[in-house]
């Protein structure tokens, strides 16, 4: 395992990371949740990320008492705020007594007395963004948090937030980035490089995608994310004739580098000197196994051609989605 900086911290993150979404918040058994966390730090894989809202804590909680066997110094925590923690509709967003009361309920759910990130999971357009910004910022000099990050935020509102705390408010963006979904390489890398912010990308395999088990004219498999109408991001956009097409045409692009789908696309990723960490999930130890295979691998000018003819003009590759952050930023 190859380790990155991330952004302008001192925090040294593996390559791969391992995320919790739609696997440790519910979908996968304790057992197999221990077991991929074990096998992440049998793979050198020194970053977790989760969030509050995974699970609404589940995900938080079972990483709490796993991470807990280990000594705090041997992996970097990231965690977020942002989604909505209970059936009322209130209980969410980035206003200033919420980051504080979420920030305390997270440490409790992860047995620590700090994470080494702490995300803002989207953008609050209904708070004024100097409110945020103040209270993210208590949280750091609170000692809860070493560092502060953000998950897809456009550039408008990084720029606006930098505007009022400077290029050392953040460390890290966190946006979608794969092969399939290349968006975040038009500005959000430049702008964010030149603050010193660095990326650690989630869905860099598509949602499973670009793992290569999804066949034209074939449904998708059973227990799959793209067999359920609600696990994946997106679906009516990813899952189409076009996309699984092109994966098709990457099968043999990796097989003939030697080298998986999944290495093949993790390593497509990690080419970007902007990226430190590139976030996957497993429910099998061997997934974690094999996603951390990619680390240190460079795919030649050649193999990155080809990925580029055999993507083409596919829908979903470039800008064709929105931004998933809210629109519109409010001052005081």
């Amino acid at each position: 395992m190859r380790y990155r900086k991330l952004g302008s911290s001192d925090l040294e993150v593996s390559e791969i990371s391992l995320g919790s979404w739609l696997t440790y918040s519910g979908g996968v058994e304790a057992d197999a949740t221990r077991a991929c966390t074990e096998a992440a730090f049998d793979a050198g894989i020194n970053f977790f990320d989760t969030a509050n809202v995974y699970g609404r804590g589940a995900a938080e909680t079972a990483w709490g008492e796993i991470l807990s066997a280990h000594p705090r110094d041997s992996y970097i925590l990231a965690t977020k705020v942002w989604g909505q923690m209970s059936d009322d509709p209130t209980d969410r967003g980035l206003a200033p007594a919420q980051i504080a009361k979420q920030i305390d309920a997270s440490l409790t759910r992860l047995r620590t007395d700090h994470v080494d990130l702490y995300q803002a999971h989207r953008f609050d357009a209904a708070v004024p963004i100097e409110d945020t910004v103040e209270a993210l910022q208590k949280v750091v000099e609170q000692g809860k948090a070493r560092y502060l990050g953000f998950s897809e935020w456009t550039n408008e509102q990084i720029q606006a937030a930098v505007d009022i705390a400077g290029p050392d408010l953040f460390v890290s963006s966190q946006p979608q980035y794969s092969m399939l979904w290349q968006a975040p390489e038009a500005e959000l890398f430049g702008l964010c490089a030149a603050n010193g912010i660095g990326q650690i990308v989630w869905s860099p395999l598509a949602q499973g995608m670009l793992t290569g088990k999804y066949r034209p004219g074939e449904p998708a498999p059973t227990g799959s994310r793209f067999a359920s109408d609600t696990m994946a991001v997106s679906k009516d956009l990813v899952y189409s004739d076009a996309v699984l097409h092109a994966v098709q045409r990457l099968l043999p692009i990796a097989d003939g580098a030697g080298m998986s789908m999944p290495t093949l696309a993790l390593a497509w990723v990690l080419r970007r000197s902007e990226l430190s960490s590139a976030i996957t999930g497993a429910s099998r130890p061997e997934q974690v196994h094999s996603n951390a295979a990619a680390s240190g691998v460079t795919l030649s000018d050649d193999v990155l051609a080809a990925v580029d003819a055999a993507l083409g003009d596919v829908p979903v590759t470039g800008r064709t989605l929105a931004p998933m952050a809210e629109s519109g930023i409010r001052h005081r």
